[in-house]
């Protein structure tokens, strides 16, 4: 820890050092063209006394351009977790989603992913190109001495080299006794692109901890609205030595909890063979290029460890709450290490030299997989194949990709993934269609069969299980409107009875989802954001959800004094009652559960966001709803988010966003 705050002041350090901070003003452009070729240079020569920025980035794996937001209508689009998700009563700490969403591809999963909605992922890794040095500062304070804080740095060395810097550390003592959470995230990206186009090459480096107390869960939960001080703090949670539980916003140490590791590191590279040509305007050579095949090699080196340990356990609060039996006065200890390398070789073919996006692609692969823990090591070793066909047309109108991804030999030979999708634009402004066909075939995740040093019963025999999707999308940004439809057919449905028991459901699942997004604008200054999801599945499967979950913002938003952008107004969201899944700490997984039913009070939250030039900040008071007292009609004042998992009280959060052009 103390390294990486080392690393975050240096970083800090160089930023300042490439050049003064300025206070010029912000223009974000899009530059046209692909990886392959186009009629203008994407770094343009630019006069360096101009008060403006042009930058942009694709993600990993991606040919669509993207723009830096400047918005500041929503507060999640900054925030670490999602509204859809919710924690187990603290930021840090498991969570989970209210909308159902399995994961749909094959091979590798080791089973541990109560935390993976924290991670900085491979496919959210974006890759930028700038005319200016730019960074990006935030710092978020929340109640119970929470804090978050986040550093962006880019910047182009020449032309055909750019690097990036990622940095997010949060820290949350929480609102219980033995909740406390922190999270560590680092990214750092390059990408270079030869002069004359043929070469290109990536690298990228992923780091995310997460490290979380487990509680357990309140003793006694009965007594969360009949506290004498109104302190949830004062209650006794299943685990965690209650007097050595302390809340410090600059304390990072986990006693009792899980600590969840990984790290990737990524080197792809390109060579085309195709037609060159050039520009010459003032002095100036652009360089094009236009390729037919592509030679692309990827390596990946990644690593993850899973650990719950408790140094000082009580073995009557093991044995009484979570029905496991240890030795008294044992330090308790369980650890899954991870290790996966992957080679991967493909040709790409461009039929069009001037549509790079439009490409064949076909290619194999070889992954070593190594685990260890405390007393067991194994190894072993997957081959699969790849395909990707992806035509979008020269106007734009029309985009078709079709992919697939087979194991051909090893552990999961058998596994697969394959997409169809069709996209229309039907009008310049935007508004598009799409229409598309998922199916994936996948083993169970290593833990459910029993490689691993946590205490999870083994399933018997390898059940795979395949899911087909089928979906719909209509978009209408003209009138901010945006509907979708999923339909989800499960066979073998994988998920835990129990917390130390995985089970399979051998029946065929159904699962319908709806959801409609609009802005509606009922005057000069207010709108209303409308945000609806619809869920149904069968009554017998093992699943539970809510049927009805919603956002819903009413805001009063403009530019007013020229230079201040506001968005200020009243945000609800609700979901329909529903069973929770329970959580077991021991194994990090949460499970199916018939006792406890969640109210439906809905959660209000009032916010106040801003941006004046490149400084954005956010004011929020969330949680409003726990000022209500209780009833019959609306529960408890506090939403449980899992049995014995009460959520947050009355929270204020204020956050603040700036950047530097350098």
């Amino acid at each position: 820890m103390r390294t990486k705050r080392i690393l975050f002041i240096c970083c800090f350090a160089t930023c300042l050092l490439n050049g003064q901070l300025s206070a010029q003003n912000m223009r974000f452009n899009s530059f046209g063209g692909g990886g392959g070729g186009g009629a203008t240079d994407s770094l343009q020569k630019r006069d360096k006394a101009e008060d403006s920025i042009a930058i942009y980035y694709r993600l990993y794996n991606s040919l669509a351009i993207r723009n830096m937001d400047t918005s500041v209508a929503d507060f999640f689009s900054k925030f670490i977790l999602p509204y859809s998700h919710y924690h187990l009563g603290n930021l840090g700490n498991a969570s989970r989603s209210f909308l159902f969403n399995p994961l749909q591809r094959g091979g590798w999963d080791a089973g541990f992913r109560a935390y993976e909605v924290y991670n900085y992922t491979l496919e959210q890794t974006p890759f930028y190109q700038t005319t200016k040095p730019y960074t990006e500062l935030g710092y978020l304070l929340g109640g119970k001495g929470e804090q978050l804080i986040e550093l962006l740095h880019t910047q182009n060395k020449t032309k055909q080299f750019n690097y990036s810097f990622a940095y997010r550390f949060s820290n949350a003592p929480g609102n219980l006794k033995n909740q406390h959470a922190n999270l560590n995230n680092m990214r750092i990206a390059a990408n270079y692109q030869s002069k004359r186009k043929r070469y290109a090459s990536y690298w990228v480096m992923l780091l995310n901890k997460s490290a979380s107390s487990e509680n357990g869960g309140l003793v006694k939960s009965q007594l969360i609205d009949s506290l004498s001080l109104n302190n949830p703090y004062e209650l006794e949670t299943r685990l965690g030595i209650s007097g050595a539980s302390f809340r410090n916003p600059f304390n990072t140490n986990i006693a009792t909890g899980s600590t969840y590791k990984e790290q990737n590191f990524v080197w792809k590279q390109t060579y085309d063979i195709g037609q060159k040509d050039s520009i010459v305007k003032d002095t100036v050579t652009t360089y094009l290029f236009y390729p037919r095949l592509r030679f692309q090699n990827e390596i990946k080196y990644q690593t993850n460890q899973f650990t719950f340990a408790d140094a000082n356990p009580l073995a009557l609060n093991y044995e009484q709450y979570f029905n496991y039996k240890l030795p008294v006065g044992d330090a308790m200890l369980f650890q899954d290490q991870w290790k996966r390398f992957t080679n991967e070789f493909s040709l790409v073919s461009f039929p069009e030299k001037t549509n790079p996006n439009q490409f064949l692609q076909v290619g194999l692969g070889y992954q070593q997989l190594n685990f260890k823990d405390t007393l067991l090591s194994w190894s072993n070793h997957d081959v699969y194949g790849l395909g990707v066909y992806k035509n979008k047309t020269k106007n734009q109108r029309w985009d078709i990709q079709a992919s697939g991804k087979l194991f051909l030999n090893g552990y999961h030979a058998g596994d697969y993934e394959a997409l169809f999708s069709l996209t229309s634009v039907f009008n310049k402004k935007g508004d598009q269609v799409a229409l598309w066909l998922q199916n994936s075939n996948r083993t169970p995740s290593f833990n459910r069969l029993g490689i691993t040093a946590f205490p999870i019963s083994k399933l018997i025999g390898i059940d795979k299980e395949n899911i087909i999707e089928a979906g719909a999308m209509w978009d209408q940004k003209s009138r901010g409107l945006s509907a979708s439809f999923q339909y989800k057919l499960i066979q073998n449905f994988q998920y835990f009875g129990a917390g130390y028991q995985p089970l399979v459901y051998d029946k065929t699942l159904s699962y319908i989802k709806g959801t409609v997004s609009n802005q509606l604008k009922l005057s000069t200054h207010w709108n209303w954001y409308n945000e609806l999801s619809l869920q149904l599945v069968d009554p017998d499967a093992p699943i539970h959800l809510p049927v009805i979950f919603t956002r819903q913002r009413l805001a009063f938003e403009g530019n007013f004094f020229k230079n201040l952008f506001l968005s200020t107004g009243l945000e609800m969201i609700y979901h329909s009652a529903f069973r929770p899944d329970a959580y077991m700490p021991l194994t990090g997984q949460f499970y199916l559960q018939d006792q406890f039913t969640t109210n439906n009070r809905p959660i209000a939250n009032v916010f106040l966001n801003f941006r004046i030039k490149r400084f954005k900040g956010f004011i929020r008071m969330e949680q409003l709803n726990t000022l209500l007292a209780t009833s019959n009609q609306l529960g408890t004042r506090y939403q449980f988010t899992a049995p014995n998992y009460p959520g947050t009280g009355t929270w204020l959060r204020v956050g603040i966003w700036w950047n530097f052009i350098n």
